[in-house]
């Protein structure tokens, strides 16, 4: 469950007749717990509690309901319980159906509140749902209830209307939700003249059966789209002539509005009641977003983006530099107002910009130092010189379009309430300005010149108003000469597979001309190269979020090889880090912050962990130094061995073996040797059991002339191949008896999967005696020392995977060829290689003791045995200390030695070549 979800249980729970008996589990349940788990509670079966009427889950909660008055009493017998201590239980929670009150042990917060009002409170429980955002969620538990409330009105209302929800009605639909948003905010906050004027007049003038609500609110609509002056010949009812007048095109097309059931009209209510001074423009509008879209309604309240998140991109891209500058101007008017000018001539532009999160955020951020600025110069409450038309954006589809125009229009006038005052911000507030400045269309087939130019005033495109109403514009006038453009954003992430066709036909047509392999490339590089070609025409900078993958793999040599013939260098990168969401459990995607431009100089900056470090250089790994393209090689550049690929088994399905087959063909008397395990990842992996028949010649197999199995298995491979229109398939049938390649080993084999999860935190590699073969779905170092297992099972080889071979989808891809034969080994001694082996045989031993656990049970970053870590660690150790003569503090230090190594090693090896 996510927290919208958990939100809504919680209020469905607190609107029903308090239950005593029930109510634990109906409240456990609100939270995600299955029915099997609260079973087990209500029968003791895992109940352990030692309180009358109470309710105990180990590692999570003690709860109980009590007699009326006792609840303080109840709540402090729960805290001293021994059973509280003993079971580790995070929260205690003590009710009587008019009290509630809670405590988190582990931080001593406490909540304390009517019964009905505990669901504004439920931000304090996510825990209990594996949610761990839970700060972020409790600083915007308002837009968590907004959301949950508008999300079942928006259900009940389109049951009951379904024609509204097909295409043609959509943004219909979409259109009315953003009024209704508009209006409980302006009941709120003064705009409508009067508190929840909007919600009283549905509720007194429309009908208890909801027969005419509908009628109700769009004569409201009618009024607010009708001036004061007109509205005596437009007959506008007389409990509707007090809402004001608010163009904008808000309002202004039609006014029908859905047909109204009792129960949506009861929502419409409860929605109105909630304090709208609270919502959150910079996140609302993304949760709001989720509310009409059929494909992300499943994951309600996922698609939040926290503003510390937003501030990694925009704090580097040019808020720091602002804020630098208004403390290097300390109280000096002169220099204070040429920042105040400065900052009134900067664009944000966001090129996929959603419901507006990073505008706002920028507006916001923008407006507080130009409030400081006026109070340092003694012109407190100043009218900000700050438009919102300098806050462009672009975004595919019309409603996110129009929730981040109304969002920002939302964000201006809390900041003018902030900054000038309330009566101040409602005299400029109304009517709204009709002019467009978030632009519904595709980015990759728009031209980005058109739509935020550098100078002058020429946004040369034919505008729709605020809500897609046509005006008669041909173009917007913006000054904003010598201003600066920074462009920003978190632009769609879809990888080379997961394209649809009109995705890809973007990719042609923005990428084509200029990347030979734009096939491979994922989507967002389409926004980093329009970015790049907008900096080179208008000197702007940019960044952008993107998956980690980007900087990784064959990204580098097929997009950034080709970027950087276009002059792009990288000013700031935001190493990897997760980008999580408020579902329950979830580890979010891991992503990087890239921002550059053409014409940048160092110093540039590095970002991790909330650290900034000046380099002189960063590449397109993300890495300080100089750029390097690490291309594939058939040898290494190390004394390290040989790795090959596995046995290709195409078209030999024949000679694969279930466990059954493998015993029935041993009781016809094929021999051990000829009967061996066959391993791929999930074998090597998880311990998965397949066998394969296995013949070193024809002479072998010979011996088996008279098993009529093992002749019927031979036959149906040499079938499958003579038909196969593959000339090499065809000439593989002169060998049945045999895969492609028949790669084995006499002592032991190395080897590890091609693709294993991106989660562990060292690459699954096994050791295997002679009676395993390896498909092609691994590589495989045959008879080889064990200190190559030792550096294949180090930090410093799955660091250089990670960023040199990249990922299939987000999960780890390895490769011979880019990952082993690159790999910069320094040389070793006979003394460095005895401590390597000893190392890779501390491993094997410490899983040893861990038998029959599987590498995806022992390598579990949750669950990871402390002698198998500890061998790790030694592993980790011994080798860093051969490189550097210590630990590395980080990736990021361990990869700048590699790249430098690497690069040092290919050097010299080019030399010698030139040389010869």
């Amino acid at each position: 469950m996510n927290a919208v979800e958990i939100e809504e249980a919680i209020s469905r729970l607190a609107e029903q007749a308090f239950e005593a008996k029930s109510f634990p589990y109906a409240f456990l349940e609100a939270f995600g717990n299955k029915p099997t788990t609260i079973k087990r509670l209500q029968s003791g079966a895992t109940n352990t509690s030692d309180i009358v009427d109470g309710v105990l889950q180990r590692n999570n909660i003690h709860l109980a309901v009590c007699a009326l008055g006792e609840v303080t009493a109840t709540l402090n017998a729960l805290r001293h319980s021994p059973a509280t201590h003993k079971a580790k239980v995070k929260f205690i929670l003590a009710t009587d159906g008019q009290s509630f009150e809670a405590e988190d042990l582990s931080s001593g917060e406490t909540v304390a509140c009517a019964y009905a009002d505990f669901p504004n409170h439920f931000g304090f429980f996510l825990p209990l749902a594996g949610i761990t955002t839970v700060k972020q969620i409790r600083e915007n538990t308002f837009d968590i209830r907004a959301t949950s409330r508008l999300n079942r009105l928006y259900v009940e209302l389109l049951s009951h209307n379904p024609e509204w929800g097909t295409s043609e009605r959509r943004h219909d639909m979409n259109h009315f939700m953003a009024r209704l948003i508009f209006c409980f905010f302006a009941e709120d906050t003064d705009i409508f003249h009067g508190n929840t004027l909007f919600t009283a007049t549905i509720e007194q003038m429309s009908a208890p059966d909801s027969s005419n609500t509908h009628e109700v609110i769009s004569e409201i609509f009618r009024a607010m789209n009708t001036k004061i002056i007109d509205r005596q010949p437009a007959k506008i009812r007389s409990w509707a002539d007090g809402f004001p007048y608010v163009n904008g095109g808000l309002f202004s097309g039609s006014t029908e509005v859905p047909r109204f059931t009792k129960i949506a009209r009861s929502y419409l209510l409860h929605v109105g009641n909630l304090d709208w001074k609270q919502i959150n423009p910079d996140i609302f509008g993304s949760m709001i977003q989720a509310v009409a879209d059929d494909e992300e309604r499943g994951a309600l309240g996922m698609h939040y983006t926290s503003v510390p998140n937003i501030l990694k991109v925009l704090n580097p891209l040019f808020l720091d530099d602002l804020r630098e500058q208004l403390a290097q101007a300390e109280n000096n008017p002169r220099k204070l107002l040429n920042l105040r000018k400065r900052i009134a001539n900067i664009r944000v532009f966001d090129p996929a910009c959603g419901s507006g999160n990073f505008l706002v955020i920028a507006y916001k951020q923008m407006r507080e130092i130009e409030a400081q600025i006026n109070e340092r110069r003694g012109e407190r409450g100043r009218s900000s010189d700050i438009s919102l038309r300098s806050f462009r954006g672009i975004e595919l589809r019309d409603f996110p379009a129009e929730i981040a125009r109304l969002a920002l229009i939302i964000a201006e006038y809390q900041c003018d309430v902030l900054y000038q005052g309330q009566k101040e911000a409602l005299a400029t507030f109304l009517p709204l300005d009709a002019e467009n400045w978030i632009i519904c269309g595709n980015a990759l087939r728009l031209d980005w010149l058109s739509v935020c130019p550098p100078t002058g005033t020429g946004v040369k495109l034919i505008a729709d108003d605020l809500f897609s109403t046509p005006l008669q514009q041909a173009e917007i006038d913006f000054e904003n000469a010598g201003g600066e453009t920074y462009i920003c954003g978190n632009p769609p992430y879809k990888g080379n597979a997961d394209q649809n066709k009109t995705q890809k036909a973007d990719m042609k047509d923005c990428l084509s001309h200029v990347f030979p392999k734009w096939k491979s490339l994922d989507y967002i590089c389409a926004w980093f190269y329009l970015a790049q070609r907008f900096s080179l025409q208008t000197n702007a900078r940019y960044a952008l979020v993107s998956t980690n993958s980007i900087c990784q793999g064959q990204n580098i040599a097929n997009f950034w090889f080709e970027m950087n013939k276009l002059g792009t260098v990288i000013k700031f990168a935001v190493l990897p880090f997760k980008w999580n969401n408020l579902a329950a459990h979830n580890a979010g995607v891991t992503v990087s912050i890239i921002g550059g431009g053409a014409r940048e100089k160092p110093p540039f900056y590095l970002f991790q962990d909330n650290e900034k470090r000046t380099v002189q250089y960063i590449n397109s790994y993300l890495v300080e130094g100089e750029d390097v393209w690490v291309n594939r090689t058939t040898a290494s550049i190390s004394c390290v061995d040989e790795m090959l690929k596995g046995n290709y088994y195409g078209l030999s399905e024949g000679l694969l073996l279930s466990k059954s087959d493998m015993e029935a063909l041993s009781k016809s008397g094929v021999l051990n040797q000829n009967l061996r395990f066959f391993k791929e990842s999930d074998e090597i992996i998880k311990g998965k059991t397949r066998y394969c028949l296995w013949f070193t010649d024809e002479k072998d197999l010979q011996k088996y002339s008279g098993n009529d199995v093992v002749r019927k298995r031979i036959n149906s491979v040499r079938e499958s191949r003579l038909s196969s229109p593959d000339p090499m398939a065809i000439k593989m049938a002169e060998t049945p008896h045999q895969f492609r390649e028949m790669r084995s080993c006499i002592r032991h084999t190395v080897a590890i999967p091609v693709v294993s999860s991106e989660n562990r935190e060292y690459l699954p590699v096994t050791l295997e005696n002679q009676n395993v073969v390896f498909s092609n779905a691994a590589f495989a170092l045959y008879d080889v020392a064990l200190w190559n297992m030792a550096i294949l099972c180090s930090k410093l080889h799955i660091t250089w995977i990670r960023t040199v071979c990249g990922q299939l989808e987000t999960r780890l891809r390895y490769s011979n060829l880019l990952g082993w034969n690159t790999f910069p080994v320094p040389k070793l001694t006979e003394k460095n290689k005895e401590d390597l082996t000893r190392c890779a045989e501390n491993i094997l031993l410490a899983r040893e003791a861990h038998f029959p656990a599987t590498i995806a049970d022992l390598y579990d970053p949750e669950t990871m045995p402390d002698n198998l870590r500890q061998a790790h660690e030694r592993n980790d150790e011994v080798l860093e200390r051969i490189y550097i003569g210590r630990r590395f503090k980080n990736d990021t230090e361990r990869l700048e030695k590699l790249f430098e190594l690497y690069t040092k090693m290919t050097s010299n090896a080019n030399k010698k070549a030139a040389s010869a």
